[in-house]
């Protein structure tokens, strides 16, 4: 069954959002473009760990709360306890499906650069979002983002999702 163009437009406009808040370092925005549900959720996992059925995450915030979490202790407990470090991500969609009312399922490829202090770019990591998205009047937001990266292992710690 095709999806409405606007169902992909506003698909399309949530993860310019969702990555526009990631590389203006605004945590609030991040948090934005999830659902208000109280399931709303965030995975990022690795590739390996993912293909292997294996818990360990990156990232596992499983709930609302443990999103506001995360933007408490990014912005408030760990500020100024990690390097600095900037980033652009580039996100395109590669499928989008209709599920009951009001979801819709979609997948996406990612790749994202970091740019250190020093004007320093490279590439951080490539991967796909795994996306179960809540279409509503206010517009589309994530319900639930599994971001599977690509990379066993991160060329360097960092406290953003990505």
């Amino acid at each position: 069954m095709a999806v409405a163009a606007h169902i992909l437009a506003a698909v399309d406009h949530l993860n310019l959002r969702y990555i526009q808040a990631l590389d203006d370092l605004s945590m609030e925005g991040w948090l934005n473009s999830f659902s208000p549900a109280a399931d709303s959720a965030y995975v990022c996992i690795s590739e390996e760990n993912d293909r292997r059925g294996l818990p360990l995450a990156l990232m596992l915030d499983d709930c609302r709360a443990r999103l506001e979490d995360r933007v408490t202790f990014v912005t408030k407990i760990w500020a100024g306890t990690f390097q600095p470090y900037r980033t652009r991500h580039f996100v395109q969609r590669l499928a989008c499906e209709a599920r009951e009312e009001g979801l819709c399922q979609a997948v996406s490829n990612f790749s994202v650069t970091l740019i250190q202090e020093d004007g320093t770019a490279r590439l951080l990591t490539t991967g796909v979002y795994q996306d179960v998205i809540s279409l509503t009047e206010a517009g589309a937001f994530i319900k639930t983002r599994r971001a599977v990266y690509d990379a066993n292992v991160l060329p360097q710690y960092f406290v953003y999702p990505i």
